[in-house]
């Protein structure tokens, strides 16, 4: 069953008028100067678009998510909705894109910008209190199996990861390893997901870029590393293009729950095993350097090298936890660092630990961080 998305951008939608029920916000096309209204009615769930007074589209919305921390809000136009409702496999929807917003149709673009940036936030927030007061269905993922995708010629899977709840945090088995910014331990609720079966390799980074920056060269499948946080939202922002998909980070909530094994977790101090040898490359075994993706043992769910090999950088600025039992959390709303999460091939066993955390700057590029892609 095919799956639709709208997206209206915090950072880009200029207000035009609104009434109890109906959100307008006016845009323009900057590479022809063509108008766009862009109308939601909360009352009847419909989305509409005009282009200089003739109707572009006019259709029901099914469920919608905000995300604050972004800016956005998605709406879903069938049942069959995508988590976050950031996946889509056809028709049209509005994402953000930096500064502006980019209506895609039917397989072609239209970036558009505010005519007025003055107003669009007051009218954002209260279009977001508005949906907040209503009922909206829970996002789930599709399908309950594992997906592959090739981009340039290479090709990479990622793994089902079906929703549940977990304790996310310094759990029994971590012992007196658990630092304390592993606690305290608390609930994670997390709708279904996809996440990487390996880390991005050399030769995926090679195909979406042109380039490799790693420093441990000579293999294509060795992770790719020496990126950094912002490096991977180039990536992934051009990885989106050529596949038609909406990958990112992973949430820090979601990586964890994936090292544990998600809904088939063991209870492992690792990812994969209580002997970290048989599950990750890291500062005893490697040799200094990486090594090849998914040639240690796989954990629960089949995915690899959750424990050592790089550092995986999270979506989520680094912060501390809180007790309170929380659902789909996205971490704090700000930050200087962002979470890095699984151990490197430099790291001691204890890095290595499927709760403990790291963080460093947006910026920063070492060759012992890489990324794990999720969708």
């Amino acid at each position: 069953m095919k799956r639709t998305i709208f997206f209206l951008s915090f950072m880009c939608l200029s207000y035009l008028s609104m009434s109890a029920q109906t959100y307008t916000f006016n845009m323009y096309n900057p590479n022809n100067n063509v108008n766009y209204t862009i109308t939601v009615n909360t009352s009847s769930k419909t989305l509409s678009a005009k282009s200089n007074g003739s109707s572009v589209f006019s259709v029901n919305y099914y469920a919608w998510k905000e995300n604050r921390s972004q800016g956005r809000i998605g709406f879903a136009l069938k049942s069959d909705r995508v988590v976050d409702m950031e996946g889509t496999s056809n028709a049209f929807f509005i994402i953000t894109q930096g500064g502006g917003t980019v209506i895609q149709l039917n397989g072609s673009n239209y970036p558009l910008l505010a005519k007025n940036n003055n107003s669009h936030t007051s009218t954002y927030n209260q279009l977001a209190n508005a949906l907040n007061n209503s009922s909206s269905p829970t996002p789930s993922v599709s399908s309950g199996s594992n997906r592959t995708f090739t981009a340039n010629g290479v090709s990479f899977t990622m793994v089902y990861v079906q929703g549940g709840t977990f304790t996310m945090g310094a759990t029994s088995e971590q012992g007196s390893d658990a630092e304390s910014d592993e606690k305290p331990t608390h609930r994670v609720t997390l709708s279904s997901y996809y996440i990487g079966q390996t880390e991005v390799t050399q030769a995926l980074w090679q195909a979406v870029m042109g380039s490799n920056p790693s420093y441990f060269t000579g293999n294509s499948s060795r992770p790719v590393e020496r990126v950094s946080w912002n490096d991977c939202q180039t990536f992934i922002r051009k990885l989106n293009s050529l596949t038609g998909q909406h990958f990112r980070l992973p949430t820090e909530a979601e990586w964890e729950f994936a090292a544990r094994g998600g809904n088939n977790s063991r209870g492992y101090k690792y990812s994969g095993s209580n002997t970290i040898g048989d599950v990750a490359w890291y500062s005893v075994n490697n040799g200094s350097s990486t090594y090849p993706v998914a040639t240690k043992s796989s954990n629960e769910l089949g995915i690899y090298d959750m424990s050592g090999n790089v550092w995986e950088w999270c979506n989520d600025w680094y912060g501390s936890y809180s007790s309170s039992s929380q659902t789909n959390p996205q971490g704090p709303s700000s930050g200087s660092d962002r979470v890095l999460r699984g151990g490197s091939w430099l790291s001691f066993a204890g890095d290595c630990r499927v709760s403990y955390r790291v963080s460093n700057t947006p910026g920063g590029r070492i060759s012992v961080n890489g990324l794990r892609l999720a969708l």
